[in-house]
């Protein structure tokens, strides 16, 4: 009797702490649902890890360094909420949503950022100041200048910074390792510096003093340049170079149509399934329409807690979710009304109702779990979208048929606010 008595009023108090803290989690909206590419335009990009003589084969770890390397170049970017995914054992796959800049973002993805520091002759200079061809060659200028005495590896940090004179950009650096670049800039005073970026001739500054923990690399650069070189600088060298297999771009203006139309076919179809149940069912119909409420609400805090990527098949996921959470409230209360047709009181009806739907509603559910979570195991891309919300949407859906849904009529029936059979579509 005490139980009775309180379940509904504990009941209530839960009811309202979940959606007290769904709301908290989700408002502002617009700042903790983050869109995918292909609803706000951006970037995908699949890249191809290839082997070399220092690192013959692609193993999980070289996978795992390109993946941090590339996910410290990527936030150098300022891009928010990327999404970096391994593809097999050589593949990684890149989206970045709202990338303004797809060209910088390129080649940020495919430079591996080897910075070395030469001795070079001054005929090798020359021709590589006057021979573009010659300095971007691997056989050219990197070549002549023999062999690295310092490399990119052994710097702290590195920093963009306007040309004291003139309207150029430089980069600052500072070393690891003050007392070896102060050993070589002196035993090399007056000699010519050569500074190469993935074995391609930058500048060679003259050594005119003693360098110990910091210095400047100079050059025709301009600001976007220096800001890229430095991001790679400070994120590290790829351990493999990456070869760009497939690059796809949407633009802002079409993810935004996707978007509204999405949103539109969102909204009418729930509009039709809260009408259906109201029409059909009653007042049981509209208590579930209130849960449902509730759910799409929860559904919307998972997906703002775990900061999770709304894209397109996550949208389609989400509404076959609720199409789930409408079966499951189908379920339940045609199994009420053959309760009420067989002459059982209303309080008889729900109890006995719930009772027997539980394990339809339990069995249907369970199965598109597991489906989901295989999906979101062993698939890649938008197919984890999809998964990811078809996987917590039935959860949330198994949660609001048993627990709010019945919480409302109980509520209903044992406060005899409706009494009529009617009501209840029987």
């Amino acid at each position: 009797m005490t139980w009775n008595r309180w379940k509904n009023p504990i009941k209530a108090l839960v009811v309202v702490a979940i959606v007290a803290l769904c709301a908290w989690a989700v408002l502002p909206i617009q700042q903790t649902i983050h869109l995918g590419l292909d609803l706000q335009g951006g970037m995908s990009v699949l890249l191809q890890l290839e082997p070399t003589p220092e690192v013959p084969k692609i193993t999980k770890q070289v996978q795992n360094q390109v993946q941090t390397v590339i996910q410290n170049r990527i936030n150098g970017l300022g891009v928010s909420e990327p999404v970096l995914q391994e593809v097999g054992s050589n593949r990684l796959l890149v989206q970045l949503p709202g990338i303004k800049n797809p060209d910088e973002a390129l080649r940020t993805l495919k430079e591996a950022a080897i910075l070395e520091f030469k001795i070079c002759p001054a005929a090798a200079v020359a021709k590589a100041e006057s021979d573009k061809a010659y300095a971007d060659s691997p056989t050219g200028a990197y070549k002549d200048c023999g062999k690295t005495v310092y490399s990119g590896a052994e710097l702290k940090g590195a920093q963009p910074a306007p040309e004291q004179l003139g309207s150029g950009w430089r980069i600052l650096f500072q070393t690891k390792n003050p007392a070896k670049f102060g050993k070589l800039t002196q035993e090399n005073m007056g000699k010519p510096l050569g500074i190469f970026l993935d074995h391609k001739y930058i500048s060679a500054p003259t050594i005119n003093g003693v360098i110990t923990a910091d210095g400047e690399i100079t050059g025709s650069f301009t600001q976007e340049d220096v800001t890229r070189i430095s991001n790679e600088l400070n994120a590290g060298a790829l351990p493999v170079p990456t070869r760009i297999i497939e690059n796809e771009t949407v633009g802002p203006t079409l993810g935004k149509v996707d978007l509204v139309k999405s949103l539109y076919a969102a909204i009418v179809g729930l509009s039709l399934v809260v009408v259906f149940m109201i029409m059909v069912y009653r007042v049981p119909g509209l208590l579930a329409d209130l849960a449902l409420a509730i759910y799409v609400l929860m559904m919307l805090a998972v997906l703002a807690i775990s900061h999770a990527v709304l894209t397109l098949p996550g949208i389609a996921g989400f509404v076959l979710s609720i199409g789930m959470a409408v079966d499951a409230n189908v379920l339940i209360f045609e199994r009420l009304k053959e309760e009420i047709w067989a002459g059982k009181t209303l309080r008889g009806a729900v109890r006995t109702g719930f009772a027997r739907a539980y394990s339809s509603v339990f069995d249907s559910h369970v199965t598109t779990i597991v489906g989901a979570a295989v999906l979101f195991l062993l698939g890649t891309g938008t197919v984890k979208g999809f998964a990811y919300t078809l996987f917590w949407g039935t959860v949330l859906s198994l949660v609001t048929a048993v627990f709010i849904t019945r919480f409302f009529t109980d509520l209903v029936v044992d406060n005899d606010v409706v009494t009529s059979h009617k009501a209840y579509g029987a």
